[in-house]
């Protein structure tokens, strides 16, 4: 008999937790009447918003970035990232006392260019509709000799991310759901890692925008399946195919993804707004718009969210709300 050991463990993340200890932010929980009567249950928000950076993404930056020899500290870091992902590694070069070159696409939203610059990462550009990131990263990383930390197809990443469920767990104590977005994929494997790890009988749901229902449609699949990149306004959830070490885990953990309209998006930003008094970007606001477009059925009475970033500029908060772009 052969056994296939999961490419993280609960342990990974309990270790990930000790590393970021001091270092990253252990962000608010926050609960709102208003919501729990509308959603009908309990609602625990993790809000990540409030992260260094403005986004999970810190976490599993700063996890993979600290275990670098010196050697490769020396040399400098490569990523590639719409705007969360660049901005968290080039926090944790400066953290780390090394150098940061983020491959962006060119329409990255402004406000997460800018962030990235502000860490003093330096900026390579690219056509996400007809370029390849990834290839362009690692041209540079082996031209200039960098170490590329990849957004979410690494077991420290993975590991890092899932600290804030591990966090949220810790705090409220046993969920019967937990949902968050899925991008790439990372913050659910390691979401649902701890989940699962910490209470088997927990539900977790991801969330996808409907024009980038990639990992949606590759687990009814059984197999990754690629899409055109969608055009959202949940920049951040923009891919075209899910990991594959992030959907080997979701695979076996995720109970099931649901999606949500970028119109929903845009209301559940509001309400976020208007009711609970944060701003999140619209992928972090794509689990809150499920719950409140009634997208998960059989709703439990204690549901955990992780709302995953704040990174928006004002002037697109506005539009976005005011249901432009």
């Amino acid at each position: 008999m052969t056994t296939t050991t999961p490419p993280v463990t609960l342990d990974d993340v309990r270790d990930a937790a000790a590393r970021l200890k001091g270092v990253a932010h252990r962000t608010p929980v926050l609960r709102s009447r208003t919501l729990d009567a509308l959603v009908g249950a309990e609602v625990f928000l993790k809000c990540e918003n409030f992260q260094r950076v403005g986004a999970f993404k810190f976490r599993g930056a700063y996890n993979t970035a600290s275990r670098l020899t010196p050697e490769q500290l020396a040399r400098g870091i490569a990523a590639y990232s719409s705007g969360n992902h660049a901005q968290a590694v080039a926090l944790a070069a400066r953290e780390l006392g090394t150098t940061a070159v983020i491959v962006m696409p060119e329409d990255a939203p402004p406000a997460k260019r800018d962030a990235t610059l502000g860490y003093g990462a330096e900026i390579v550009t690219y056509d996400r509709y007809t370029g390849d990131r990834v290839a362009v990263a690692e041209a540079l990383a082996a031209e200039r000799g960098l170490t590329v930390i990849p957004p979410y197809e690494h077991p420290h990443v993975i590991a890092g991310q899932g600290t804030a469920a591990l966090e949220l767990l810790e705090e409220v104590g046993e969920l019967d759901a937990l949902i968050t977005p899925v991008g790439g994929g990372g913050l659910i494997a390691g979401s649902s890692t701890v989940a699962k790890g910490m209470h088997p009988g927990i539900r977790v749901i991801g969330i996808e925008p409907e024009a980038g229902d990639d990992t949606k449609r590759s687990l009814e699949a059984g197999h990754r399946i690629a899409i055109p990149v969608p055009r959202t306004i949940a920049d951040g959830q923009a891919l075209h195919t899910p990991g594959e070490l992030t959907f080997s885990v979701n695979r076996r953990l995720v109970d099931g993804i649901e999606l949500v309209s970028d119109d929903e998006i845009r209301m559940a930003m509001r309400f976020a707004f208007e009711r609970l008094k944060i701003v999140v970007e619209p992928s972090g606001a794509t689990p809150l718009a499920a719950l409140l477009a009634g997208r998960v059925d059989r709703l439990p009475r204690r549901i955990g969210v992780i709302v995953s970033g704040g990174n928006v500029d004002a002037d697109r908060f506005a539009r976005l709300c005011a249901g432009g772009e």
